[in-house]
C-alpha cells in the first residue's frame, strides 16, 4: 500500500537516457518504475554529469541497458508504506550508495569497500545504476533510511546536486588533513579540481593549482588558489621549490588523468609528503612510478573513491549553506533530449564548459 500521492500528476512513462552497450545512449520512452514498502519515487529535478558515469559509457565498464547518473536533486512524489520521514512534496539529495556499518569495512571506516555499499540503490528501471539521468527514480529502503537528505527552501537544486560531489572531495580532503600554512598542489581544475581547491582553502593549507584553460585557472583564484599555472607555459616544479625553500609540496592531490601524471605528482612534492590518486579510477590505467622516490623518499601514496556516510550531513550542510560557490562552477545546462551534447562539453572541455548540469524536466531548449 503507497501513502497518498494524489495532489502529484505521475504518469505511466518518463522519458530517460538509456546506455545501450558500443558508447551509445538514446532517450527513450521506459516505464516508470514502481517502488516497495520503505521506498520512495522522486522526480528528478537535476543531475550532474561525473566522469565517473562518462568512464562507465565511453569504455563500455557494464553490460547494458543501464540508465546512470548520480548527482541527483528532485521531489519526492510517492512514498511507499513504512517511509516515515519523508512525504511526498519534499525536496531532496538521494545518495546512491549507503553502507550496512557493520561489516569488516565498515569498521574501519573503508565504507566504499562495503558490499552493501558496492549495491546501487537507486535505480530508474533496469540494472541500477543511479538513474538520475531520468525523469524519476526509485529510491530504494536502504538509501531511503540512510542516504537522502532533505533540501532547504532557498536552495537551487543545481546547487543540491553538489552534495554527493562535495562529499567525495571532502571524503579524500579529511584523509589527506592538510595542515595550516602546508603547501598544497592540485592537479587539474575541473569541476572536482575545483572544488579540492575550495574545500582545502578551508583548512588554511596554501594551495596552488594546475590546469590548461585559462577560464579555469582564474576561477581557481576565487576560488582560493594563491597560484594556478599553465603546465605547458611554466616550469611548475621551479615554481612549488620557489615557494617551499627548495623542499617540494607538503600535499599533492591528482583530480585529473593522463599519462605522466602521477609522476608529475612525486616531481613537484617533496621527500615525506602525501600524494593522493583521486582520478585514477580506470582498471585499465597502469602507474609507473620510481619506487625509490617513494621508498627512499618516504612519501605516502594513496587513492581515496566514492562518498562517506559520517561526511553526508557536513558536505551537505557546506552546500546548503553557500560556504562553497559552488554554482560558479555551472557552465552548462541541458535538456534530457540535449545530453549527448552535455556528454561531448564535459569530454571535451574547451574555455568556456565546466560543470554540465542535466535537467530532466526540461524537454526543449
Amino acid at each position: 500500500m503507497l501513502a497518498a500521492d494524489s495532489d502529484w500528476s505521475i504518469p505511466p512513462t518518463m522519458h530517460a537516457a538509456v546506455y545501450k552497450g558500443q558508447s551509445v545512449v538514446s532517450v527513450e520512452e521506459v516505464p516508470i518504475p514502481d517502488i516497495g514498502p520503505g521506498e520512495m519515487l522522486v522526480r528528478v529535478e537535476a543531475c550532474g554529469i561525473c566522469h565517473t558515469d562518462l568512464k562507465k559509457i565511453e569504455y563500455n565498464l557494464l553490460a547494458p541497458p543501464r540508465i546512470y547518473g548520480h548527482e541527483t536533486a528532485g521531489v519526492v512524489v510517492r512514498t511507499g508504506q513504512q517511509v516515515r520521514r519523508f512525504a511526498p512534496g519534499d525536496r531532496v539529495v538521494v545518495f546512491h550508495h549507503i553502507p550496512c556499518k557493520n561489516c569488516f569495512y565498515c569498521q574501519r571506516k573503508l565504507y566504499a569497500q562495503c558490499p552493501v555499499y558496492k549495491r546501487v540503490g537507486v535505480t530508474a528501471g533496469f540494472e541500477p545504476a543511479g538513474g538520475g539521468f531520468s525523469q524519476y527514480v526509485r529510491v530504494m529502503d536502504w538509501i531511503v533510511e540512510n542516504g537522502v537528505e532533505k533540501i532547504p527552501d532557498a536552495v537551487s537544486f543545481e546547487r543540491a546536486s553538489f552534495v554527493e560531489p562535495v562529499n567525495t572531495c571532502l571524503k579524500a580532503v579529511v584523509q589527506c588533513a592538510p595542515q595550516p600554512g602546508e603547501v598544497a598542489v592540485v592537479i587539474g581544475q575541473g569541476p572536482i579540481g575545483l572544488l579540492f581547491t575550495m574545500l582545502l582553502r578551508r583548512t588554511g593549507a596554501q594551495t596552488v593549482t594546475t590546469d590548461t584553460i585559462a577560464t579555469r585557472r582564474e576561477l581557481s583564484r576565487r576560488c582560493g588558489a594563491l597560484e594556478t599555472w599553465d603546465p605547458r607555459e611554466t616550469n611548475v616544479e621551479a615554481e612549488v621549490r620557489r615557494l617551499t625553500d627548495q623542499r617540494g609540496a607538503d600535499l599533492v592531490i591528482v583530480a585529473a588523468s593522463v599519462p605522466g601524471i602521477v609522476g608529475e605528482a612525486i616531481r613537484l612534492s617533496r621527500p615525506g609528503a602525501r600524494i593522493l590518486l583521486f582520478a585514477q579510477t580506470s582498471e585499465t590505467e597502469r602507474v609507473e612510478v620510481s619506487g625509490a622516490a617513494i621508498c627512499v623518499g618516504e612519501r605516502s601514496l594513496f587513492g581515496c573513491y566514492s562518498a562517506s556516510v559520517d561526511l553526508q550531513k557536513e558536505s551537505a550542510e557546506l552546500v546548503f549553506s553557500g560556504a562553497l560557490p559552488v554554482e560558479e562552477l555551472i557552465s552548462h545546462r541541458v535538456p534530457l533530449v540535449k545530453i549527448r551534447s552535455g556528454f561531448d562539453l564535459a569530454l571535451h572541455p574547451g574555455p568556456e564548459s565546466l560543470k554540465i548540469i542535466v535537467q530532466p524536466q526540461r524537454w526543449t531548449q
